[in-house]
């Protein structure tokens, strides 16, 4: 594969999670098979942008949405860059490239009443049931990401001390701290999990009623399924449920850098979209509590 030293450099030296380095392959395995239809060339070193151009109408022809094509476009750009690096080429054919417009979406989170009645609505008498209560709590009081989710293991829950271990993006390490209701339903789920899959050799903290590893679809539909039951929002995934994470502890008065680190991000703006709704809840309460507003 033309392109599998940059693969080992993103994993070696950038230290990116595999599901991110699979989607870097997806996106330049796309473009090389662009390539050698449309130009007949199975080299990407001697790309230009008007042939990076054409495949950019293509996708858009295709329906591809222009958050999807920048997201490719940045795998290949970052492709270049590694190129660069390494004296392979002499200048990136993407040099002067602009992203594509993007209509900003406002993600809007469950309200408080909302996983409060999908935690009251789950039968939690079973396996299946107490796995998934503690899924959805553990999304909603500690924000971490569906992929996170699914790769705790065992060792990295810690009920005495009321910590959870976290590997997130580019294999960072983080501690969250967990609530004593979310403590109590791990305790549960831990008891349920030993008596049914006690024996198997996986240690991952979460497994299907058959014993597997879960799998994200298998995490969307969890979340989907229950919150379809009291919300008409649009849009109900284990995503939403972190935006919750976040917006709540803003509303609540919490300092901004301490959900950044709770969150897992690298930077304070990846953490400020969440703002949008806390500032809405504080217009909402400074509109009702004001004595002008009142007023003629």
């Amino acid at each position: 594969m033309p392109f599998s030293e940059f693969l080992d450099y993103l994993q070696l030296e950038k230290k990116y999670s595999s599901h991110t380095i699979t989607a870097y392959s997806r996106d330049l395995r796309d473009f090389q098979n662009f390539i050698s239809r449309t130009y007949e060339q199975e080299s990407l070193e001697d790309v230009n942008y008007s042939q990076i151009r054409s495949w950019i109408v293509d996708l858009s022809e295709f329906g591809i949405t222009n958050r999807t094509i920048n997201r490719k476009l940045s795998s290949l750009k970052s492709y270049y860059r590694f190129l660069l690096k390494t004296g392979q080429i002499d200048s990136s054919p993407l040099i002067k490239h602009r992203a594509l417009k993007t209509s900003k979406k406002v993600q809007i989170p469950f309200s408080e009443a909302e996983i409060v009645q999908v935690l009251e609505n789950i039968d939690d008498s079973g396996y299946d049931g107490i796995r998934d209560r503690f899924i959805v709590e553990l999304f909603y009081s500690t924000g971490i990401r569906r992929i996170e989710l699914i790769n705790i293991r065992l060792q990295d829950l810690d009920l005495d001390s009321g910590v959870l271990k976290v590997l997130g993006k580019r294999n960072k390490e983080r501690y969250i701290p967990l609530i004593n209701s979310v403590v109590k339903t791990g305790r549960a789920y831990l008891d349920y999990r030993t008596n049914d899959h006690g024996a198997l050799q996986d240690d991952h903290l979460f497994l299907t009623s058959k014993g597997d590893k879960i799998y994200e679809s298998f995490v969307y539909r969890i979340i989907n399924n229950y919150f379809s039951e009291v919300s008409g929002k649009l849009k109900k995934s284990p995503h939403i449920l972190r935006h919750s994470f976040a917006t709540h502890l803003l509303n609540q008065g919490a300092n901004l850098n301490a959900v950044k680190e709770l969150l897992g991000h690298s930077s304070l703006a990846a953490t400020q979209v969440y703002t949008h709704n806390s500032i809405a809840e504080l217009s909402k309460i400074h509109k009702q509590a004001h004595p002008r507003n009142n007023k003629d």
